[in-house]
C-alpha cells in the first residue's frame, strides 16, 4: 500500500461528547498562517491544498483557533472546505489574543470569548461551532467565569460541545461541574509525559485527548525515535504518531504541516503498527522542558 492510499480512517474511530464520530488522526492548523503563526501564509494555494488533501485522505478532525493568524487558520479552512464534507468536525479555540507575530497574551474573560466565539462562527461559515476549547486558563480571570460563558455559549445554540486546552486535571474536574467536557488538549508525546495522568483521567471519563507536540522536545528525544523510524523504515514523526495511537484510544494526534507532501506522509502513520518493544523503547525516554504554546 503507497502512503498516499492511506486514510486516516486505518486509525479506527473515536467519538467525542457521545455523538461527534471521528476518525483518530486529526489535523492541526497553526502552520497554515504565516511565520510567527501570523498573518496569511507565504503560500496561499499549498496552503489551501493541504488542507483539502488532509480531508481526501480522510481526515474528518481539524483543530485551529482564532488566534492563529489571528483569524486566518478559520477563514482558509473555510475558503479551502466550505460547504464542509459530510461528518468533517471543525474544533476551534479562544481565549488568547496576538499583539504580534510570535506574541500572544491570555484574555479568556466572558466578553471576549463571547465576542470570539462571534467572529469564529462568521469566518468558518458556520451556524454553531461543533467543538470550542478554551486556550488556556487566565490568571487574571476566574477560570470559572471562563467555563460558564462558554456553557452560557452553549446553552444558546453557539457551541455544541466544550473543551479544555493547557489544563491541569483539577481545572478539568472544575470544568466538569459547570458544563460537560468532551475534550482535552495540552501537550503531549512519548518524550513529554507530564500529561500522563491526564491521558488516564480521559480514558476513564470518554474524554478525548488531543496531543500537540507529538516528537517531543530534545536532542535525546529526537535521537531516540530517528533511531526507531530507521529501523521500522518511517519517518520519525510517523513513528510518533504511532505511538500516540498506541497510547489509548481516546487520544486523537492533530499534526499540522503547509504542505501537501508532509500531510500524506502524516496521514500515513495511520498504518503504521508500532512493535510493542519500539513502543516500550519510546516510553523510556525521558521529556526536557518547553515552553507553552498549542
Amino acid at each position: 500500500m503507497s502512503e498516499q492510499s492511506i486514510s486516516a480512517a486505518a486509525t479506527g474511530t473515536v467519538t467525542i461528547g457521545g455523538d461527534l464520530t471521528v476518525n483518530q488522526l486529526g489535523f492541526g492548523a497553526m502552520h497554515i498562517t504565516g511565520k510567527g503563526i501570523w498573518g496569511e501564509p507565504a503560500d496561499k494555494p499549498a496552503a489551501l491544498a493541504t488542507l483539502r488533501r488532509a480531508v481526501q485522505l480522510g481526515v474528518n478532525l481539524i483543530d485551529t483557533a482564532d488566534s492563529y493568524g489571528p483569524g486566518i487558520s478559520e477563514s482558509l479552512i473555510a475558503e479551502a472546505l466550505h460547504p464542509y464534507p459530510k461528518g468533517v468536525v471543525i474544533a476551534t479555540k479562544s481565549g488568547w489574543e496576538r499583539p504580534g507575530p510570535g506574541q500572544w497574551t491570555h484574555n479568556a474573560s466572558p466578553k471576549h470569548l463571547a465576542k470570539s466565539v462571534e467572529e469564529s462562527l462568521q469566518r468558518l461559515r458556520l451556524d454553531r461551532l461543533e467543538i470550542e476549547q478554551l486556550h488556556a486558563p487566565d490568571n487574571a480571570v476566574a477560570f470559572e467565569a471562563s467555563v460558564e460563558a462558554l456553557a452560557k455559549l452553549r446553552e444558546e445554540g453557539k457551541i455544541r460541545h466544550v473543551g479544555l486546552s493547557n489544563v491541569t486535571l483539577e481545572h478539568i474536574e472544575r470544568a466538569r461541574k459547570i458544563v460537560p467536557i468532551v475534550s482535552v488538549q495540552n501537550r503531549y508525546s512519548f518524550a513529554d509525559r507530564e500529561s500522563d495522568y491526564i491521558v488516564n483521567y480521559c480514558e476513564k471519563n470518554s474524554i478525548v485527548f488531543f496531543p500537540w507536540a507529538p516528537l517531543g522536545p530534545g536532542q535525546k528525544a529526537h535521537d531516540a525515535i530517528k533511531k526507531i523510524a530507521e529501523r521500522i523504515k518511517a519517518t520519525p514523526l510517523q513513528v510518533a504518531l504511532a505511538w500516540l495511537l498506541k497510547r489509548s484510544k481516546v487520544i486523537v494526534p492533530i499534526p499540522g504541516t503547509s504542505s501537501v507532501k508532509h500531510v500524506e506522509e502524516n496521514i500515513a502513520a495511520a498504518g503504521i503498527q508500532l512493535p510493542q518493544d519500539a513502543f516500550e523503547e519510546l516510553s523510556a525516554v525521558k521529556h526536557e522542558p518547553v515552553s507553552l504554546r498549542g
